[in-house]
């Protein structure tokens, strides 16, 4: 036998094993197939396909309903990011530096922070909160979704930057009392 025929030999000997593995392994896999595909199973994973597909869309509004409620720090930074997120979709204008800016002249970042002394005070109704609101503008300028409560910190801010926005174009334009 020459080496070129024993070559084709060797070549002829490997494929006729790589062959008839194969066949092995498909009659194997169609042999799972059809022992799987029983119609009592067939129903079986049919329900279970529907039923896991339904979880998946019940999962998935619960999962962005939870990352659409944004987390605010209890602190005069989350007060005023919540704040500028309200007036954003409230379409309040109004900075960051604008509202900082105010609170610090006004309340020194305290939201409990009430005046007993100016004109309103001596008339019966002291400005209080972050923004030194009276009672009767927080009521009127008063943003939906925000607590009805004049010392509540997001509710000061959006409803002093809301009647801000109607006086002066803006919180940020305010540079005195107002």
């Amino acid at each position: 036998m020459t080496a070129r025929t024993q070559s084709t030999t060797g070549r002829i000997a490997r494929l006729r094993k790589l062959s008839v593995a194969g066949i092995a392994t498909a009659g194997a896999a169609a042999a799972a197939l059809t022992l799987a595909s029983s119609p009592a199973h067939a129903v079986e994973q049919a329900s279970a396909s529907v039923a896991a597909g339904k979880a998946v869309a019940a999962e998935a509004p619960a999962k962005k309903a939870k990352k659409e409620k944004k987390q605010y720090k209890e602190n005069l930074d989350g007060w005023i990011r919540e704040a500028l997120d309200i007036m954003k979709s409230e379409d309040i204008p109004g900075s960051y530096e604008g509202l900082h800016r105010n609170i610090m002249r006004e309340s020194g970042g305290n939201p409990n922070a009430q005046n007993d002394w100016d004109v309103n005070a001596q008339n019966g109704t002291p400005s209080k909160g972050l923004l030194q609101v009276i009672q009767p503008t927080f009521d009127a300028y008063h943003v939906k979704g925000t607590k009805h409560d004049v010392t509540d910190p997001v509710a000061n801010l959006t409803a002093a930057a809301n009647y801000a926005a109607d006086r002066y174009g803006s919180i940020d334009n305010v540079d005195s009392a107002y």
